[in-house]
């Protein structure tokens, strides 16, 4: 039901132009900034994606305050795509046939990828001519291993329905590992770096060389890490257990814990946001504390895991909402970290919030860094690698 959007000059990879539509198909508010102004939010009627895709188009041309003369000033269009399967390990042009073959993908993301299908028609219907790429989430880990990504299930399944480990995130852990490397004054195949991309939806991968060998996130991005409203890991018989005492048929299920467990759940509801169970931990709230504490033992255990996947680890990157903004969250995570060697800089912890920073102490034997994810940008990179 919405549509982010950025303008980006891929000369000086500055952004132009940003904003979002949200309620497509009830109602339709249409945000937009361009740089350096303040934001315009407005509602309009967007009945479906077309609508909204023209808006963004009439917004962008304004003769007012729009950034551009004409929308051929647009010279691509790069697409989020969430879900690939084994089909895509990279960023691709979307012809007729590869998007026929992301829709053979739909069952493996039915909230996602049929959505993002129909903003792809509406952006070529409105600009026919104009080359559109897809960059899927899932790319960046189809370099992970067999032992990596299957599943301990009979292997019929894997054959017959492609279940086994995908990973998401891919966009962001790609971008930020590659940007640890320049920080560290690297080249990314000399680097084993374990990605924290922590925010609402969480995931960690073990990104060694420059490619991803191991990711938390699986099937779906319910496995892995507590998430804001996602479960993460657990034993699966539990589901039998709460259906059968609860009444509850295997969609309710997955529905709980995929939008009504996390840290909402277990905090007994305070919030799915971690600066409000922060504020109740301080104020004294125990269960609160003890939702955060689990939070960062699980991110600690995966760090952990991971570095034991590569043989080792050069550098530990804080990235997304919570990884760049809350600095109370890393102390927690990282003294666990002190068999590997992990030396955390608390003062210069406390000033990297937002911002790209190394966070741990000349004397650490492993490098902290947080570095603040451009998806998008990460995205305009690709789409115009390949239009070049």
């Amino acid at each position: 039901s919405s549509l982010k959007y950025q303008v980006i000059d891929s000369e000086t990879e500055h952004v132009l132009a940003k904003g979002l539509c949200e309620r497509i198909g009830i109602d339709g508010v249409l945000t937009y900034q361009p740089a350096g102004q303040d934001k315009i939010k407005y509602e309009a009627a967007m009945p479906a994606h077309r609508q909204a895709v023209e808006l963004v188009l009439k917004q962008l041309t304004n003769p007012e305050n729009g950034i551009l003369k004409s929308i051929d000033e647009i010279d691509a269009v790069g697409h989020r795509m969430v879900h690939g399967g084994e089909k895509f390990a990279c960023s691709t042009l979307l012809t007729d046939d590869v998007l026929k073959t992301v829709e053979s993908c739909n069952d493996l993301a039915p909230l996602h990828n049929p959505p993002t299908l129909v903003g792809v028609a509406a952006c070529r219907e409105l600009l026919p001519t104009t080359p559109m790429v897809g960059v899927f989430d899932t790319a960046f880990h189809q370099t992970m291993p067999p032992e990596a990504y299957i599943y301990g299930l009979p292997y019929e399944y894997y054959e017959k329905y492609a279940v086994r480990r995908y990973g998401f995130h891919g966009t962001s852990h790609k971008y930020v590992s590659l940007r640890a490397a320049e920080i560290l004054g690297k080249k990314p195949e000399d680097l084993k770096i374990v990605v924290c991309h922590l925010g609402n939806g969480s995931s960690i991968s073990a990104v060694d060389g420059g490619k991803c060998v191991d990711t938390s996130m699986g099937l779906t991005p319910l496995e892995g890490l507590i998430m804001g409203t996602r479960s993460g890991d657990l034993d699966p018989a539990i589901i039998e257990y709460l259906c059968n005492h609860e009444n509850l048929t295997v969609s309710e299920m997955l529905n709980i814990l995929n939008k009504k467990s996390g840290v909402l759940g277990m905090s007994g509801g305070i919030s799915s946001d971690f600066r409000d169970l922060n504020a109740a931990a301080n104020e004294g709230n125990e269960v609160a504390k003890v939702t955060l504490e689990a939070y960062a033992y699980r991110v600690a255990k995966y760090i952990g895991s991971y570095t034991a996947a590569m043989n080792g680890v050069d550098a530990i990157t804080f990235t997304a909402g919570v990884g760049e903004n809350a600095a109370w969250l890393r102390p927690m995570v990282c003294k666990y970290l002190g068999f590997l060697g992990v030396e955390l800089d608390e003062a210069a912890s406390e000033k990297a919030c937002g911002v790209e920073g190394i966070i741990s102490t000349p004397e650490s034997k492993v490098k902290l860094c947080v570095i603040p994810t451009n998806e998008e940008l990460a995205i305009a990179r690709e789409t115009l690698a390949l239009v070049k």
